[in-house]
């Protein structure tokens, strides 16, 4: 099992802006999908993100009138729009650099939503659809991939903010 991406807690700096932290955070959604569907997408892998990296939520903090909030994504979360073949093409990028990865530094983290998530109610349903899916069938409907910002910026090159 690849490693997945962490931040050290010497590099949480909250401090200083997004574009500082080593590992870069992005989701990828097909743009095809009707906007309750795509906030679903999306919704899904970043659940699965903000529980997996370690370091990626900071600390809460009160309001003016005392009223405390949760924490966010300190390191900032780019939302990204593909086609569903650009989809499939980023989603291979990715499991090829997780393969990749040689050290704990290089390690890219992949959570994806496929169709199979939108289509059954039961989630072991949906477990058990996917376990029937050869993944050069799998349709995914977003992506959430954090690694070396240098990595995930070729992986998601030239895809279009939303």
């Amino acid at each position: 099992m690849p490693a997945t991406p962490a931040y050290r807690p010497e590099e949480i700096l909250t401090h200083e802006s997004t574009r500082s932290a080593r590992l870069k955070w992005v989701v990828v959604v097909d743009t095809a999908l009707e906007p309750g569907r795509l906030a679903n997408a999306v919704a899904c892998v970043a659940a699965a993100t903000g529980e997996a990296v370690r370091g990626l939520q900071g600390p809460g903090g009160p309001d003016a009138s005392g009223a405390e909030h949760p924490g966010l994504a300190w390191a900032g979360c780019t939302v990204l729009g593909a086609g569903a073949e650009q989809l499939a093409t980023v989603r291979a990028k990715a499991v090829a650099a997780a393969s990749a990865a040689e050290t704990d530094d290089d390690a890219v983290w992949i959570a994806d939503m496929p169709l199979a998530a939108q289509t059954t109610r039961v989630y072991d349903e949906y477990l058990a659809e996917l376990a029937r899916t050869a993944p050069e069938q799998l349709q995914s409907l977003a992506l959430s991939i954090v690694g070396p910002r240098a990595t995930v910026d070729r992986i998601v090159k030239k895809l279009k903010l939303l």
